[in-house]
C-alpha cells in the first residue's frame, strides 16, 4: 500500500488506465474473434470485412501502447493468412 502523496496518485493513475486499456483489449478480442468465427464457417465475403475492421483495431491498440507494435503485427499477419486461406 502506497504512503506518500505521490505513489497514491500514481497508483490511483494506473488504475483509471488499466480499466480504459481493458476495454480496449476487450474490444480488439472480439473483433480477432469475429475474423476466426468467419474463417471458421468458410465465408471469405464476410471475413475480409471483418479483417478490415479488426487491423484497424489492431493498430489503434498498438498505437496507444496497450500491445507492443510487434505483437500487433503478429496478430494481423496470422489473421491475413488465414482469411487469405479461404481463396486456396
Amino acid at each position: 500500500m502506497a504512503h506518500h502523496k505521490d505513489a497514491i496518485k500514481r497508483q490511483r493513475q494506473n488504475e483509471e488506465r488499466r480499466l480504459r486499456n481493458r476495454g480496449y483489449r476487450t474490444r480488439m478480442r472480439n473483433q480477432i474473434k469475429k475474423v476466426r468465427d468467419a474463417v471458421v464457417a468458410g465465408d471469405h465475403a464476410v471475413a475480409t470485412t471483418e479483417l478490415a475492421s479488426a487491423v484497424k483495431i489492431i493498430d489503434r491498440v498498438a498505437g496507444k501502447g496497450i500491445i507492443h507494435k510487434k505483437n500487433a503485427a503478429r496478430r494481423v499477419s496470422r489473421l491475413t493468412k488465414a482469411v487469405n486461406g479461404l481463396r486456396a
